[in-house]
């Protein structure tokens, strides 16, 4: 399994520049270059320190940040970024599995995509996942949420 560690204040500079690298195909996806993850400040990604679980693992030279919190044993994982320079689905899922180990107390994950982001949804569906719903955040961009059951151990 992908090793992952939580992430320390020391590592923000460099999640940030990964977000930004990483969200650019979603902002050309819907010509929107606003998006939440290319426009975050500094400031604003270090407070999330306070108010989130910032994980990190390791994979060659890519530096992947995942962010997700935890309310009433639901874990909601609200941004992944990742290094291009890797084939996103095997490495994207290696990433999933081991953060839902991460969490092993969660009884459910839930996770958000853009809505045109056809090849996440499917990978998600393909693991589990179920789309719930579909949310406007913007005139130009909607998120899917998709979530999964936690399935106890036997």
């Amino acid at each position: 399994m992908l090793a992952i560690s939580r992430a320390v204040l020391q590592d923000a500079d460099a999640i940030l520049a990964l977000q930004r690298l990483a969200y650019q195909s979603e902002a050309k996806l819907y010509n929107d270059w606003s998006l939440p993850p290319l426009t975050q400040s500094l400031e604003s990604l270090l407070e999330e320190f306070a108010s989130s679980v910032i994980l990190r693992p390791r994979q060659a030279s890519a530096l992947w940040a995942h962010k997700s919190e935890g309310c009433e044993r639901h874990l909601y994982n609200r941004k992944v970024s990742g290094s291009s320079r890797f084939p996103r689905p095997r490495h994207w899922l290696r990433l999933l599995k081991n953060i839902e180990a991460s969490f092993p107390d969660a009884s459910k994950y839930e996770l958000f995509t853009g809505s045109r982001s056809q090849a996440n949804i499917r990978l998600y569906q393909r693991h589990g996942y179920t789309i719930s719903h579909t949310q406007a955040v913007s005139p130009t961009v909607s998120l899917t949420s998709s979530r999964s059951q936690q399935i106890p151990a036997p």
